[in-house]
């Protein structure tokens, strides 16, 4: 970053709820069905129909709202917001202007070890749009409505992010906390959460905000950081150039690295707002929100407490773990089943992440099931299995259909079990060897990890690592 200039930063995060309906009408909301197969006659517009509010996105914003501990709108208002674009063919939007559900909270970030908070300004819920498509016929745009009328809750920060890593890592903890509450599946790359940026910069000790641009709908961690990037790169060069900043909403190009203009910035009074006739006031009564605020399930700051506590692992670990609710899941279900619940964080957050990051993978996709985790690590406890057996046995795991058991015994892993046949083995590698066994006993020390190399060789990695340094030193001592 330049040291000249700050950068400032605002974030509006659209996050589609999880629910089996539309906002306003019947219609599923299921991802990658045929095209304008979930459009019904509210999506499409029709003439004499009527919008029917969906109760349950009233209850999962609050939820929302509890969690990050705002103030919820004991009314919830609705309005139409003219929008002239094909996607939502009644040429308005159906969202909230004056009165949204979930008023004004806080977010705390941690950054190089510090604890940040963002502001939030407001979560509202609105309609979402259907989607234009550029490539399927020659010269011709189409339109598939199957996204209309999805329900959204649009989390608005306040400009409290200062660069790119920050904004990155506000991103996350919405994700996190999303997932967590079971409101959204935060599912990036199918559009369940994106994020529209604001960002304009000021030279440092400035008061006044410079002239802001609109980066729309990324959809990746990675792609809102390089953006946002690039885009604080771009206008610090205008400005030094002698030129200003025109208030716009640009694309970002991923393949390119770069955002390109796409129109002036719209304010609120071109969308020309006003109550829709069509949908009453929502009025939300104390004792409602109460039973929900009861009703939230653990959050990812209390379970990381609750994991140090009681499974005895690092704040770093516990931190790692609780970075999605799935990997989460997926921890303790392993951790309540063996000894060491510290192994299950090593093995988890080491060759288990290992593997899904080499092969691009999410954990509610991994191959390695958390049974599978529980049987190999119950071995490694009974010293049934070496470490580095188990290696082996975890990468064979991901790309066989085969049981742990049945490669285990494939690979030859379960054949070293006990003291006494590892005994017979390292007696025979010593009389094998008594050229280094000589040069051993005449002072040459680095040998015995030659004689351990040889065991662990002979035992293909079934052998316990510990066992053999402990049993070779004794028979060395003799």
């Amino acid at each position: 970053m330049n040291n000249t200039w700050e950068s400032v930063i605002g974030l509006e995060v659209h996050v589609q709820l999880s629910t089996e309906s539309k906002i306003f009408s019947n219609a599923p909301t299921k991802f990658g069905q045929t095209q304008n197969s979930q459009a019904s006659l509210v999506d499409l517009g029709l003439p004499g129909v009527l919008p029917v509010l969906n109760e349950k996105t009233i209850e999962m914003a609050i939820k929302f709202g509890c969690a990050i501990n705002a103030n919820i709108s004991s009314k919830a208002i609705f309005a139409r917001k003219n929008y002239f674009y094909p996607d939502l063919p009644k040429g308005y939007q159906i969202s909230q202007l004056d009165d949204p559900i979930v008023g004004k909270g806080k977010i705390s970030i941690e950054i190089d070890n510090k604890e940040k908070f963002i502001g939030i300004t407001r979560a509202h819920l609105e309609e979402d749009a259907g989607k234009s498509l550029h490539d399927k016929y020659e010269n011709l745009s189409a339109i598939d409505l199957n996204r209309a009328g999805t329900p959204l809750l649009e989390i608005v920060s306040e400009p409290d992010l200062r660069s790119a890593k920050e904004a990155v890592a506000y991103l996350k903890k919405i994700h996190s906390i999303i997932t967590f509450l079971e409101i959204s599946d935060g599912n990036m790359s199918q559009g369940s959460m994106r994020c529209d940026a604001n960002v304009s910069i000021r030279k440092y000790g400035d008061k006044e905000f410079g002239n802001r641009t609109e980066l729309k709908n990324i959809n990746s961690f990675r792609f809102i950081e390089k953006a946002i990037d690039y885009e604080i790169a771009r206008q610090i060069e205008i400005v030094e150039n002698g030129g200003s900043i025109c208030q716009e909403t640009r694309l970002y190009d991923a393949n390119k690295n770069e955002t390109r203009s796409m129109r002036s910035k719209e304010h609120a009074n071109d969308y020309r707002y006003f109550p829709d006739p069509d949908l009453i006031p929502i009025i939300i009564s104390k004792e409602k929100i109460q039973e929900i605020e009861k009703s939230l399930p653990e959050l990812p700051e209390q379970k990381i407490v609750r994991f140090i506590k009681d499974y005895k692992i690092s704040e770093y670990e516990s931190k790692n773990l609780n970075a999605s609710r799935e990997l989460s899941n997926f921890f303790e279900k392993v951790a309540k089943k063996i000894s060491s619940p510290d192994l299950a964080a090593k093995w988890i957050l080491g060759d288990l992440m290992a593997i899904l990051n080499k092969n691009n993978s999410e954990i509610q996709d991994s191959k390695i099931s958390s049974d599978d985790m529980i049987n190999l690590l119950c071995k490694i406890e009974e010293g049934s299995l070496s470490g580095p057996g188990a290696k082996k046995i975890i990468e064979l795991c991901w790309s066989s259909s085969e049981s742990i058991d049945v490669l285990i015994k494939k690979e030859g892993l379960d054949e070293v079990k006990g003291e006494d046949e590892l005994l017979k083995i390292i007696t025979r590698i010593l009389e094998d060897n008594s050229k280094q066994l000589e040069q051993y006993l005449n002072g040459k020390d680095k040998l015995f990890g030659f004689f351990v190399g040889q065991v662990m060789k002979e035992t293909q990695g079934s052998a316990d690592p510990k066992l053999v340094n402990k049993l070779l030193s004794k028979k060395l001592k003799q």
